[in-house]
């Protein structure tokens, strides 16, 4: 998995400092083959994204397909259910496509 910030375009403030823009996160839909369960104590986005993507980096799609969650950081609360979505490939697409032509 490449950087998810790389095609968010560099911008320059008044200043002259350069920062990136805030990146869109698509909707992710719910399909009938998401994977659904319940955190248990020390549950995190990127340790479930590791064991459910093999990567740690995609913690961000976990995140967002549950955004209705209240959530501080990366720790889930335990006992909540989650919603892991079974079509990253599509949702990576999705962020791409939005946030490369900005």
């Amino acid at each position: 998995m490449a950087d998810r910030y790389k095609n968010i375009p560099l911008r320059v403030n008044e200043n002259g400092r350069t920062y990136r823009a805030n990146p869109i996160y698509p909707d992710i839909p719910e399909t009938s083959d998401d994977i659904y369960l319940i955190t248990t104590g020390g549950d995190r986005f990127d340790t479930l994204a590791q064991e459910y993507y093999s990567d740690y980096r995609l913690w961000w799609i976990i995140a967002t397909a549950n955004s209705d969650q209240k959530r501080d950081g990366l720790i889930v609360k335990p006992g909540v259910q989650l919603r892991i979505p079974a079509n990253k490939d599509e949702v990576l697409e999705a962020f791409e496509n939005l946030n490369s032509s900005r």
